[in-house]
């Protein structure tokens, strides 16, 4: 089972971890150089300690040494005094060319005469001791000097080294522990302050998500989130726009019919009954009709933007196919302005047929019986052009932007009007990024509605 952890602890351990990984390796390093440095600057002392000991035999005495042996001088020192002193940790010899010794301290006197050719630095264990010698090779007074000094020296040294090193970590790490936990945490305040604003943000809210001086990897974040709190809003309020539309539309529809049904049954004359069930027929019809043009609107609300080539001629005869019907009930006067030539553009197949069925519908809806509708499709460089023209009694320009409005009816139409068709249109044009006009009919009076779709990704 995986444990839940928290940016700032994952962060921390993270950074505790580099830092003590660079600490340990900095320290460790350090120590190396010093330890080093210190064997070397102790083996340079016992090398000066021994041409300084050659010199001042050479000028103050050496000749006295000759000759002595057997005898030799033994020089005391304080090693069993029960306070320690560094002179039992050093001591020196003074041998011959032929390895006799002629002057020792006692600490050293036990050492075996060193062999010959031998000189620099050796290492060897002298009773409890270890000792680190340096050899002098004989001089022009055949003389022979060795100093040592006891590891004991060394070893304190090291180990305070080791404490000059180490103890600052121990005490460094805690406090970097500290400091790195207040800085990440102050570094992800933004993060925190974040989730509380989507907390306290009202369901159905369209602001958008804002912080102040937001970091900048952050702000893709905060970018992107109010992108999707968008799309999902927009999806919430097409869910209850197609609720509210369906619940408008068709509860008189539907009540209509069931009234006239009612109608029918009860009565007992035929005409009557002939008469209500005529009505309910028209009521279904109405029903059908209206459930398509909500239908349509779900599906325009819910595309997406892949768009694809579509024949606007093939949709169009298609649909004037489909409405043959209606149009010839109708008894207008129906023609198109297109050829047979294929006309593409980018967009949704089913968007544009809902585009043009309605144009086409609210056209003769408009229109009285005798009257004229034209339907024509051009194409421009930068545009496509659908115009819907009709010889009614038009919309006067004061009350045009109104009739895009959901459910809004104009008096003198035929049926019910403009009340979801020019709705319909705007919401496809929008889709394709087409702007829609209503201008007056070039036919003397009437309306003429304009759709310009780009050309663009063609």
């Amino acid at each position: 089972m995986s444990r839940t952890t928290s940016i700032s602890g994952r962060l921390l351990r993270l950074v505790l971890g580099v830092l003590a990984v660079v600490l340990l390796g900095l320290g460790g390093f350090s120590f190396l150089k010093s330890y080093r440095e210190l064997q070397e600057l102790a083996d340079g002392r016992m090398a000066q300690s021994a041409r300084t000991l050659q010199v001042l035999i050479e000028h103050g005495g050496g000749a006295s040494l000759k000759g002595l042996y057997p005898q030799s001088i033994l020089v005391p020192s304080s090693e069993a005094s029960d306070i320690r002193t560094y002179q039992a940790e050093v001591g020196y010899q003074v041998y011959d060319q032929k390895g006799h010794i002629l002057l020792s301290t006692v600490n050293l006197a036990s050492l075996p005469p060193p062999r010959s050719g031998e000189a620099g630095y050796a290492d060897v264990r002298e009773g409890r001791h270890r000792w680190r010698l340096f050899t002098q090779p004989a001089d022009a007074d055949h003389l022979i000097i060795r100093t040592g000094e006891r590891n004991d020296s060394r070893r304190d040294i090291i180990r305070a080294l080791w404490i000059e090193h180490a103890v600052p970590v121990l005490f460094v790490l805690p406090l970097l522990a500290l400091l790195v936990f207040w800085a990440i945490k102050r570094g992800l305040s933004p993060l925190r302050k974040l989730a509380e604003l989507l907390s306290r943000r009202e369901p159905g809210s369209r602001e958008p998500v804002q912080l102040d001086n937001p970091p900048l990897e952050l702000q893709p974040v905060i970018e992107a989130l109010n992108a999707q709190l968008k799309t999902l809003e927009d999806a919430l309020e097409r869910e209850r726009r197609f609720s509210a539309d369906v619940a408008h539309e068709l509860r008189t529809p539907i009540g209509s019919a069931m009234v006239n049904i009612d109608n029918a049954e009860a009565t007992l004359d035929s005409g009557d009954a002939r008469k209500a069930i005529c009505g309910a027929r028209d009521s279904l019809v109405y029903l059908a009709r209206r459930t398509e043009q909500l239908l349509a609107l779900a599906r325009i609300d819910s595309a997406k933007n892949d768009l694809r080539q579509v024949d606007l001629v093939m949709i169009a005869g298609n649909i004037i196919e489909e409405l043959a019907p209606v149009i010839a009930q109708s008894k207008v006067d129906m023609s198109v302005g297109f050829s047979s030539q294929a006309i593409f553009v980018n967009g949704h197949e089913a968007a544009l047929g809902a585009l043009l069925r309605n144009l086409i519908e609210n056209a003769l809806r408009h229109v009285p019986g005798g009257g004229r509708v034209q339907v024509t499709i051009t194409q421009e460089e930068a545009f496509t052009h659908i115009d819907a023209i009709d010889d009614g009694e038009g919309i006067p320009p004061e009350r045009r932007e109104a009739v895009f409005t959901r459910f809004h009816r104009e008096r003198g139409t035929q049926g019910e009007g403009y009340g979801l068709g020019l709705s319909i249109v705007q919401r496809a044009a929008k889709l394709h990024h087409a702007s829609v006009e209503l201008l007056d009919s070039p036919l003397g009076h009437g309306l003429r509605v304009h759709v310009a779709i780009p050309r663009k990704n063609i």
